[in-house]
């Protein structure tokens, strides 16, 4: 039997960067609010104020690096 899961899948792989989603200009979702306050605690740095969502995933990027979390 053939695997087909991967078929149709998106040959540059899933992830898009936060650059090109159709919604990054909106504001961060709760859950990206929450998770970067924990990681911005846990790293003792401040989060800017009226982030897109875009701008949220790339500091929540930056501080996973910075905390050794995620990734």
């Amino acid at each position: 039997m053939t695997d087909r899961s991967n078929e149709h899948a998106d040959p540059r792989g899933a992830i898009k960067d936060p650059d090109e989603w159709v919604t990054g200009d909106e504001p961060p979702t709760a859950a990206q609010e929450s998770y970067l306050n924990t990681l911005a605690r846990e790293a003792d740095a401040d989060v800017p104020d009226d982030l897109t969502k875009a701008e949220a995933s790339k500091q929540i990027d930056e501080l996973q690096a910075k905390t050794d979390r995620g990734q």
